[in-house]
């Protein structure tokens, strides 16, 4: 049985046509069939041609958006000695050594969007996997997350810096910024953010590596995009 829809919704998914779309095309219609009462996320999808199943087709990394997401993001350091006031400076939220490590575990308190380490207490952080591993959270020096650049690493975040990475579908999900920004810096963003997972591409993947994208809002429909725009953005 066909799971029935909301007539905002059918309206929403009558105005795209059942082809692809270039991503300045894309933008505006999503701003059209926007339906919801609050400021939609809007997210590029990306269908890859990887096996997540082997570790050296995985596809990980981060890319700082140039439009930012429309949200500051809070951000937790655990550090120590200076790095804590450098941590403070740069406009950490919540900052600290073995004292956050024991919030963490013992409340399993998760109240920030990011979590900076220092390498001096990955000791300390490692015992943290069951509450920040399920939650996307645990520091990894591939993302920029384990430094001794905290203030470096949370500048760069509360710029509108976002993570993407291979799920075990081979999709890449990554969030572009907020419906209500103006189209053009909407299709920088996605552009900037294919134009990373292009780079990301693993030597052991085989074939073709995008096999397909799509735009959606947090309520719209799904738009799918012409993979013309994943040639122009790995020129970038």
């Amino acid at each position: 049985m066909a799971r029935k829809i909301s007539k905002n919704l059918a309206k929403a998914r009558a105005l795209v046509e059942p082809r692809p779309y270039v991503l300045a095309e894309a933008v505006p219609l999503l701003q059209k069939a926007k339906y919801a009462k609050f400021d939609e996320t809007v997210d590029l999808t990306l269908r890859l041609g990887v096996d997540p199943k082997h570790a050296d087709q995985m596809v990980r990394g981060t890319v700082v958006l140039p439009h930012g997401l429309g949200k500051t993001k809070i951000v937790a350091v655990i550090a120590s000695g200076d790095k804590v006031k450098d941590a403070e400076a740069a406009g950490a939220e919540f900052f600290g050594g073995e004292e956050l490590v024991e919030k963490i575990q013992k409340e399993g308190w998760t109240a920030f969007d990011a979590l900076i380490a220092t390498p001096d207490m990955m000791k300390s952080v490692g015992r943290l996997g069951k509450v920040l591993g399920p939650r996307g959270l645990m520091p990894n020096p591939k993302t920029g997350t384990v430094t001794t650049d905290v203030a470096a690493a949370v500048k760069e975040i509360k710029a509108g810096k976002v993570e993407f990475r291979t799920d075990k579908t081979a999709l890449v999900h990554v969030p572009v910024g907020k419906l209500s920004f103006d189209s053009q810096k909407l299709v920088e963003n996605a552009m900037t953010v294919i134009a990373s997972v292009v780079k990301a591409k693993p030597a052991a993947a085989k074939g073709k590596y995008i096999k397909g994208m799509t735009l959606s809002s947090t309520m719209g429909p799904g738009v799918q995009l012409d993979q013309a725009a994943a040639e122009a953005a790995g020129k970038l």
